[in-house]
């Protein structure tokens, strides 16, 4: 008789997700809650990076054609002019802005140092462009490193709510026992629904954006040296 009354008390259970979060405790409704909102902002963040590196790609290849394509360094600063650049556009304004700053007074005291000063401006100006394209990104590693466990402890305090319902009904039942746990197992689930993603998309917007560094301290390598020549010839 009892084994009967607790299949239909199973069969009456709702065990929809919807359910499990409203049946759930308020301690597991806040970690389900907060572990959402980290998944939906995981999306909003990957989805701002691939349009972001998306452009400077297209960016990057658009300027390497222009500066390639046999015009002069003066011709191209002043393509480009004073607008808002990133990327190897922004490397490019900078060294030029402190190669026209310095010829005034290497005229009168030399060249020595001006190369310095141009890759040191160079240098900064790539962290800066790194930075911008890395930023938010240690919020991807940290829900990929962190939901997994929010969810643990959701469940941990789902299950501790289960034993005390146990406890205070004195019935073993599964029709008793089977809602708190599949709410605490819930909490699991959407805490790896959360992590998965942000640890996929982080590894390879990383990647991405080291491929995209290199490109640009490559260029910052060749500017360098055609900087250099050109210091030689006037010396």
């Amino acid at each position: 008789m009892e084994v009967e009354l607790a299949q239909g008390a199973m069969q009456q259970a709702d065990y929809s997700l919807l359910s499990l979060f409203w049946q759930a405790h308020i301690v597991v409704k806040l970690v389900m809650i907060g572990l959402v909102g980290a998944s939906v902002w995981t999306w909003a963040i990957v989805f701002e990076k691939y349009v972001l590196l998306s452009r400077t790609r297209r960016a990057t290849d658009r300027f390497e054609q222009m500066f390639w394509s046999g015009q002069s360094l003066e011709e191209l600063y002043l393509a480009l002019g004073p607008r808002t650049n990133h990327g190897l556009a922004a490397i490019f304004m900078a060294a030029m802005r402190e190669w026209k700053r310095s010829q005034e007074s290497a005229l009168r005291a030399g060249f020595m140092g001006v190369q310095k000063r141009i890759e040191k401006v160079m240098d900064v100006q790539l962290q800066k462009e790194l930075s911008r394209l890395e930023s938010r990104l240690l919020f991807l590693a940290t829900v990929g490193s962190t939901a997994p466990f929010i969810g643990l402890f959701g469940t941990v305090w789902g299950i501790m709510s289960s034993f005390q319902a146990i406890a205070a009904s004195k019935n073993t039942n599964l029709a008793v026992v089977a809602p708190g746990i599949a709410e605490a197992l819930f909490a699991t689930a959407i805490g790896l629904i959360a992590a998965i993603p942000a640890v996929i998309f982080y590894n390879k917007i990383s990647s991405e954006i080291n491929r995209i560094g290199a490109r640009f301290e490559n260029f910052a390598d060749e500017f360098s040296a055609i900087i250099s020549r050109q210091l030689d010839e006037r010396v």
